[in-house]
């Protein structure tokens, strides 16, 4: 498969800082424009009182999301940081509506997978902007680097006003140095599991929605056993099963 979207600038960038924006379309837009549709078709079918950007694991009930998933366009992006042998992890559409979009707090997704797979080097999230974002909106800040750090100490917050009810302690963040991941529709972000990142509320009068797409390489280890991964599926996307993982295959899915 070819994997000629990333040059070893990138790559090796990546590598280096935890991150990349890939500021060029993704997908074609016709195609992006389905994969849109298919968004605001899930956000109308939404139970009474949850919010857009609760929307995880879509992929597990709805089968339309596997072209984007299992596109050559996603996968040759995430090949060259991860190698060829790739497994779906998860995705998530997140959603920030205006004036009241809730804050994203400081934290590593990795420390939410603790314990669930037996290495976090090899994760990353692609994160595929749906939307306009920038900051006016709260869009997305990494840490440059932090995916070298290990795990932070993390304490509780407001989850009326955060997405999740804890954050990393903020004498260990130096906000200073975030990058903010300012995109346009169709347009990307990849970054390691172990960064550091978040995002503040949206004030504006512009939603902020984009879907989170995230890959691992199939030499790491699953442990089903492990809490949160009693029901969790995970998908082949491409090469060898290294880990023996249990994998689920599009195309003969029940």
């Amino acid at each position: 498969m070819s994997t000629y979207r990333l040059d070893s600038d990138a790559v090796a960038s990546y590598h280096e800082q935890g991150y990349h924006l890939f500021k060029q379309p993704v997908f074609a837009t016709e195609k992006f424009n389905r994969l849109v549709a298919i968004f605001e078709d899930l956000v109308s079918q939404q139970a009474e009182g949850k919010r857009t950007d609760e929307l995880d694991k879509p992929h597990f009930h709805d089968t339309r999301l596997f072209e984007f998933l299992m596109a050559d366009e996603i996968l040759d992006l995430v090949e060259p940081l991860i190698g060829p042998n790739i497994g779906l992890w998860s995705s998530h559409f997140i959603a920030k509506e205006p004036h009241v979009g809730r804050a994203t707090p400081w934290h590593e997704d990795s420390s939410y997978w603790k314990g669930r797979l037996d290495r976090m080097d090899q994760i990353v999230t692609v994160w595929l902007a749906l939307d306009r974002t920038d900051m006016e909106n709260g869009c997305l800040r990494v840490i440059p680097g932090t995916h070298r750090n290990g795990f932070s100490e993390y304490v509780a917050v407001d989850k009326d006003t955060n997405t999740f009810g804890t954050e990393i302690r903020a004498d260990q963040i130096d906000e200073s140095l975030a990058v903010a991941f300012e995109l346009q529709p169709n347009e990307c972000s990849l970054h390691d599991g172990r960064i550091i990142h978040g995002a503040q509320a949206n004030t504006s009068d512009r939603r902020r929605a984009g879907y989170t797409m995230r890959y691992f390489s199939l030499e790491t280890q699953f442990n089903p056993a492990a809490p949160g991964n009693e029901t969790h599926k995970l998908y082949h996307c491409r090469g060898e099963n290294i880990a023996n993982n249990p994998l689920e295959y599009v195309g003969i899915l029940s």
